[in-house]
């Protein structure tokens, strides 16, 4: 599974880098994206779901960021 890391990255940039990256990759294709708490894991899998993309699944962190599973969709 690839991973986007945009711990650190504030709104809406880390939505704009998520969209740019799920564009590297196959549709169907599994993508972690690791996000701070707050705005960025409330907005950003929404977002993406918007765009087409499947939300599987958010889960907390043991370090306290988030970890969002994304099917990613058609182009």
């Amino acid at each position: 599974m690839q991973v986007i890391d945009l711990r650190g990255i504030c709104c809406p940039s880390n939505f704009v880098r998520a969209k740019l990256a799920l564009e590297e990759f196959d549709t169907g294709q599994l993508v972690r994206i690791l996000l701070d708490d707050g705005e960025p894991v409330k907005n950003v899998p929404r977002s993406l779901k918007d765009e087409g993309h499947k939300l599987i699944g958010i889960k907390k962190a043991l370090e306290g960021h988030y970890e969002v599973e994304i099917e990613k969709g058609e182009d």
